[in-house]
């Protein structure tokens, strides 16, 4: 089981996460989507598409931008479509 924590609190768990690049991608099902505040951040990959972020709340701190999906991915990353991965100190293992 792969966990997502952050501030003392479990975000995501999942014993289906894909891996890409070094990063987790959880179903969506398994995150506590309640954490989560969409963002305004958006980032480009060249082969994975356009990325939106969310801002996690845990704790009654706000780790902005620590969490993203694509959801709309390019063909070569259609694995991650649904998906959300973490990073800016969200432990994952």
């Amino acid at each position: 089981m792969v966990k997502a924590m952050w501030n003392g609190e479990v975000i995501a768990e999942s014993d289906d996460t894909v891996v890409v690049e070094d990063n987790h991608y959880f179903p969506r099902d398994s995150v506590k989507m309640d954490r989560l505040v969409p963002s305004e951040h958006t980032s480009h990959c060249p082969w994975k598409g356009e990325a939106s972020y969310y801002s996690i709340k845990a704790g009654g701190v706000t780790n902005a931008d620590a969490a993203w999906t694509y959801k709309e991915p390019k063909e070569a990353a259609s694995e991650i479509k649904d998906r959300i991965a973490f990073w800016n100190g969200v432990e994952v293992s």
